[in-house]
């Protein structure tokens, strides 16, 4: 019995590889940036780095590692514990509290990832008496947090207001208790921004509540980089935020959920993945303060963001590739087929361009894609380059 189970994992695995789907990791030789080294045995080569997170650039920022290093040196290596027994430090409250100033909510709360900020927040505010209205492009993190709550379930096509209504009038009709429409602020596979005026609108006309995941967001967008309420108005209209420190707020990890007291208390006392999770090391709280500091002030490096977004986006139309339309720093390169997505990947590593194919299941089968995403650590010639190598590329495999 015990073999063959082995044998039927070796065999779903090759199925993968067989069907073009297979994930291979690549080892980076030092800090993540604009240009990072890839470790290959003993060998090391530099790349222009087109699929990080690092949206402005702080994951190697001098004064965030110099702050992360004297946390570590104030307050230890780690908290051996979760928070309700001995691990709270005055270091991550100080981090809560700079997140709910900097988002403008009464308070946050910290959690281990985002990925355990969504999967944490939904059980514990809702019951079987309530409704959660979520788009269907959001988040895996959502997904499984809404899988794991009690309330009923409502899906609505992805930025389709006619349909989002549609489910709030349904969610009224099953005589829902509470309502809570929940959307990405921008879709990371897509780079769309969610349309949170309209949102809201519907919010309010039939008593929802509207959360919003802004990870691909919050640091880069909208006024001080406080994310995609405030880029569309909404900032006091939208009542719950999940975020991360892991993208543009120093690119570290860590999560967390800011939102009126009463949320953020409930979540104290029943939040399974904040109860039963050890607290954020001290220098990655350390290190994120300091990088919430410098974001707020980066308009220098949301104005060079902005710019390389709109650079590569004309050099690779220019070239013929078929992008979808946006104007955040994630710029899909669509391919449709994993293979094709793989093999312009392996193309552009050897041409000195570090990207990664997205097929099935991260996305659906037949929108395989190359995600690019801009960074302000990159320069224009960075940007030059990698278009460069890009249409080399697409010419060689026969694409554009």
């Amino acid at each position: 019995m015990t073999a063959r189970f082995f044998e039927h994992l070796q065999e779903t695995l090759a199925q993968i590889e067989d069907d073009g789907l297979y994930k291979r990791e690549r080892l980076i030789a030092g800090p993540q940036g604009g240009r990072i080294e890839i470790a290959e045995g003993e060998r090391r080569r530099q790349v222009v780095n087109l699929c990080a997170n690092n949206y402005l650039g702080l994951a190697d920022h001098p004064d965030i590692v110099a702050a992360a290093r004297a946390g570590l040196d104030e307050f230890g290596f780690g908290m051996a514990s979760v928070r309700f027994i001995c691990g709270a430090q005055t270091l991550h409250r100080a981090l809560e509290q700079e997140i709910a100033r900097y988002l403008g909510t009464d308070d946050a709360i910290l959690f281990a990832a985002c990925f355990d900020a969504n999967g944490g927040v939904f059980e514990p505010l809702l019951g079987g008496e309530d409704a959660i209205i979520s788009d269907t492009l959001n988040h895996a993190s959502i997904i499984d947090g809404v899988r794991l709550s009690k309330a009923a379930r409502y899906r609505f096509a992805n930025g389709d207001m006619d349909e989002l209504e549609t489910r709030l009038k349904e969610a009224d009709a099953a005589g829902a208790r509470f309502k809570l429409i929940v959307t990405d602020g921008v879709f990371s596979m897509d780079g769309y921004l969610a349309d949170l005026p309209s949102i809201c609108a519907l919010a309010e006309r039939y008593g929802a509540l509207v959360m919003v995941d802004d990870c691909h967001a919050t640091g880069h967008l909208g006024q001080e980089g406080r994310g995609t309420p405030t880029l569309s108005g909404v900032g006091d209209r939208v009542q719950i935020i999940t975020g991360t420190l892991g993208k543009s707020l120093g690119g570290a990890m860590g999560g967390f959920v800011a939102a009126p007291q009463p949320v953020i208390d409930l979540l104290r006392q029943r939040a399974r993945p904040y109860l039963f999770s050890n607290s954020l090391a001290p220098a990655v709280a350390a290190g994120s303060l300091k990088a919430i500091a410098i974001a707020r002030a980066a308009d220098d490096r949301r104005s060079r963001l902005a710019a390389h977004t709109k650079r590569f986006r004309a050099g690779m139309e220019a070239a013929g590739f078929e992008l979808l339309p946006g104007s955040t720093p994630i710029i899909p390169v669509m391919l449709h087929d994993a293979r094709k997505a793989q093999d312009m990947a392996a193309a552009l590593d050897a041409r000195g361009v570090f990207v990664a194919g997205f097929f099935f299941p991260v996305v659906p089968k037949g929108k395989a894609r190359i995600r690019t995403q801009m960074s302000a650590a990159l320069t224009e010639a960075d940007v030059d380059f990698a278009i460069d190598a890009f249409a080399d590329a697409g010419h060689a495999l026969r694409l554009v």
